[in-house]
This record gives structure tokens, sequence and C-alpha cells, in this order.
């Protein structure tokens, strides 16, 4: 019994912090309660159009905000390249370039990653209206418009397609 307990011990010394740390990450990001709306956006595409949040009503999204110098975006991006290729039809996937250089360089982070949903090209009150501090940073809105769900740091598969259950 007393290995149990040691081990058990162990464990909530380890999963306490990192709850306090996750908390402390999330603490400004919108809520998500389903009642709160998410921001409008109107942005440049990678591709030169342009792509509204109106354009996304009706349909759940994710709205995935990374900047192309980050490592946990890196890291992230084979995970939402087999969620858009697995839930694409069901659930938009929308990537937004935040604290970037240029688009060019947006553009070989995408090419690097073989990335093949909408890009926008964030803007300084893109970042200010989703409450984007670190990256990645993402959101699911679903088919009303409101945020489903927020989170911050790596995703995985499972992570995502969980957070979309039911949208």
């Amino acid at each position: 019994m007393k290995r149990w307990g040691r081990a058990l011990l162990q464990a909530v010394a380890i999963l306490l912090p990192a709850l306090a740390l996750y908390a402390w990450q999330t603490r400004d990001l919108l809520p998500a309660d389903a009642r709160s709306d998410a921001p409008v956006f109107d942005l440049a595409t990678i591709d030169g159009t342009r792509l509204d949040s109106a354009a996304l009503s009706g349909r759940p999204a994710v709205l995935y905000f990374f900047a192309p110098w980050c490592r946990f975006c890196a890291a992230s991006a084979p995970q939402l390249r087999w969620f858009h290729r697995f839930r694409g039809d069901a659930v938009a996937v929308v990537l937004v370039a935040l604290d970037y250089g240029t688009a060019a360089q947006v553009q070989a982070y995408v090419d690097s990653h073989g990335l093949d949903m909408p890009v926008l090209l964030g803007e300084s009150h893109t970042a200010e209206s989703y409450r984007v501090r670190g990256f990645p940073t993402y959101y699911v809105v679903d088919s009303a418009g409101r945020v489903a769900a927020r989170d911050f740091g790596i995703t995985t598969l499972p992570g995502l397609w969980w957070r979309t259950l039911g949208l």
C-alpha cells in the first residue's frame, strides 16, 4: 500500500504544477462558455484573397493562431494536417499567422509543413481581439460563431477531435 500512496503523491506533485501552469497560460483567453461570440475578422489570405468570419458561419471551425518561427507550432502542424484531412468537411480549419515578417515567410512555413487549409495573415488587432499572448493558441468556434473551446500550446489529433465532438 505504501507504493501506491507514494505513486499517488508523485502523480499529484507533477499534475498540480502542470495544471497551475496551464491555468496561468490560458487565463487571458476568451471564455469558452458557448455564450461568447468569437470576434469577427476580415483578413487577407496567403494567396491574396480575403476571408471573413461570416464565410465560416453555419459551420464549426478551428482558428489556429501561429507564428512561423514557433517550434511548438511546427510540432503541431502534422496534427492539424491530419485533423483537416479527417474532419475538413465537418469542421473548417483556418490558420492565422501572427508575428511574422513577410507573407513569403508565412508561405515558406506553410509549404514546409504541407498545410493545405486556408492561411490568413493576421494583424495586431487580430491578436488583441482573440487575446493571443503566445503560440500556438487556438479556438474552436461552433456553427453559431460562439467560442466552444480554446487552448494554448501543442495540440494533438485526439485533442482536436475531442474539442470538436458534438459541434
